[in-house]
């Protein structure tokens, strides 16, 4: 698969201020912080780690859906359609969301 080189860019702009490390992952491209997947580009959409705790309530918001991952739903991550991140404001809101879950983790040691 592919990911959308544009929407990758508009994201490395939101977090450009943290020390990111990209990864090939999934058939698109995570963004991870301290570690943890904060973000990810899947094709045209946003995938955004926002916690199982906020799992529903998110899923209540126009433009999210589960993400589903080989069969399964993958609790505590939603995918983000594409007319949810046409602006700059929502596009930082979503990746807001995930750097402020991961930020709630402990740091992984690096390997």
């Amino acid at each position: 698969m592919t990911y959308d080189q544009r929407l990758a860019e508009r994201v490395r702009g939101v977090l450009a201020p943290h020390r990111v490390v990209e990864k090939k992952m999934m058939g698109g491209l995570c963004f991870m912080l301290r570690g943890h997947m904060c973000c990810g580009v899947l094709k045209d959409e946003l995938i955004v780690r926002v916690g199982r705790e906020r799992h529903e309530a998110t899923l209540a918001e126009a433009h999210a859906r589960p993400m589903t991952f080989t069969g399964r739903t993958s609790r505590g991550f939603v995918v983000v359609a594409p007319a949810g991140l046409r602006t700059s404001r929502a596009l930082e809101r979503w990746v807001s969301r995930g750097i402020e879950l991961v930020d709630s983790l402990p740091a992984k040691a690096d390997k």
